[in-house]
């Protein structure tokens, strides 16, 4: 893509709300079918999401891989590959895709809890309310850096009584394939290393979107929750 103007911008952007919308019609079904369920394995139930996302949307590119964890599997940060598992019958586990829609990426993320225990169903409502108050200091902080962001994210996850699970709490997305996202490049990160503004363009003069991705964990009790997508955009 070459320098953008307004127009490009604006069709850059309702190209990942548009893709983003189709990954929350791709997650209602999989919850309206009941996929995410105890007796599956792992790779089935992530099998099962992607054959879902062919069949709703033609959709087979995915631009991280696909990623279902369930029970002590929850508390892995993204880059650890643990052993399939069984969802049991008072689990919790959650999804993370990366479908690419018309070659804009979309990256979400889901939590389901089986069972009645109380403190895994408070995880999974605690996830969508930090992501919520993550996503209002973004708005109310023009200049807001990687580094703020993210220590914002951690201090709301403490205060909820959780830890967060890995090393960055979002990153860019674009279109497919996007900007290389390298861990050596913390700017491209939610991470405290980041001191730059989330606000930016890239080297290339396009504006920056993000992720804003939300993984709280209970070590001690062996399980964690996810939560993850567009932080800029509505």
């Amino acid at each position: 893509m070459g320098v953008p103007d307004r127009m490009d911008e604006q069709l850059r952007a309702l190209g990942l709300v548009e893709a983003q919308r189709k990954a929350e019609a791709l997650f209602a079904e999989v919850e309206r079918r009941g996929l995410v369920a105890p007796g599956a394995g792992e790779r089935e139930v992530s099998d099962r999401i992607r054959d879902l996302a062919n069949e709703m949307f033609g959709t087979t590119k995915h631009w991280h891989k696909r990623i279902v964890r369930s029970g002590p599997n929850t508390l892995f940060p993204y880059k650890e590959n643990p052993p399939d598992r069984i969802i049991g019958e008072d689990d919790i586990a959650f999804a993370d895709f990366g479908p690419i829609f018309e070659e804009y990426e979309a990256d979400f993320g889901r939590t389901f809890v089986f069972g009645d225990d109380p403190d895994k169903h408070r995880l999974r409502d605690d996830l969508a309310t930090v992501f919520a108050a993550g996503r209002s200091a973004f708005r109310s902080d023009p200049h807001i850096t990687g580094r703020r962001l993210y220590a914002e994210v951690e201090r709301l996850a403490a205060e909820a009584g959780w830890a967060l699970g890995g090393w960055h709490a979002g990153h860019l997305v674009g279109e497919f394939p996007h900007e290389m996202i390298d861990g050596a490049r913390t700017d491209s990160y939610v991470t405290p290393d980041n001191g730059h503004p989330i606000r930016r363009t890239d080297r290339t003069g396009w504006r920056c979107h993000w992720i804003l991705e939300i993984h709280l964990i209970d070590e001690a009790h062996g399980f964690g929750g996810f939560y993850e997508q567009l932080l800029d955009l509505a």
